[in-house]
């Protein structure tokens, strides 16, 4: 397993592997409070953001996807992840979109550019069969997002002992959508 160069590019995004050297960058970002406010885990330090990058390069090797870097076109600087993790939940191994950006990067529909992209690479490239995403319905932005790429049926449950929102989205019901609204495959 595990795909060499792998890189999705949109719009405004290149979509890449994380690497050792993104460390720094991405420490920033995991270490501000307002980010990680609807994290599970909470602010990260520099020490164990290196150990989630780790893990991402641990994840590509045995998944083919993990949460990827995402880098603006325009500046080449990076902003932030957005990617798949394999995840259990309540009983079950599940495939999630799961994304972080810098601040300074919210509010311009970049985080919806780069979980659109890799809600697609995940259906018609890796042919997942059903991705889910857990939101505490508070984050309002990020349910926006989610909504924005078609997931529309939720359960409420438990996770880490957070109320959380559970969205699922199935490879079938990419695929009508794709079909209906004409976004990219």
């Amino acid at each position: 397993m595990g795909r060499t160069g792998f890189q999705l590019h949109t719009e405004r995004l290149l979509i890449r592997e994380l690497k050792i050297e993104d460390v720094p960058a991405l420490a920033a970002i995991l270490g501000d409070a307002q980010v990680m406010r609807h994290s599970v885990g909470g602010v990260m330090t520099e020490k164990e953001t290196r150990e989630f990058v780790a893990g991402c390069v641990f994840s590509y090797q045995a998944n083919d996807f993990g949460p990827w870097a995402v880098i603006d076109k325009a500046t080449t600087t990076f902003i932030g992840f957005c990617g798949l993790n394999a995840e259990p939940v309540e009983g079950a191994e599940e495939v999630e979109i799961g994304y972080r950006l810098s601040r300074e990067f919210w509010g311009k529909g970049l985080a919806t550019e780069a979980a659109m992209a890799t809600r697609d690479y995940a259906f018609a490239t890796l042919g997942i069969d059903s991705l889910i995403a857990i939101v505490e319905p508070e984050n309002i932005a990020s349910v926006n997002v989610i909504e924005k790429l078609g997931f529309n049926t939720f359960i409420h449950s438990q996770y880490h002992r957070r109320g959380v929102k559970i969205y699922r989205m199935t490879q079938h019901r990419w695929a009508e959508r794709v079909a209906k609204v004409g976004e990219s495959k």
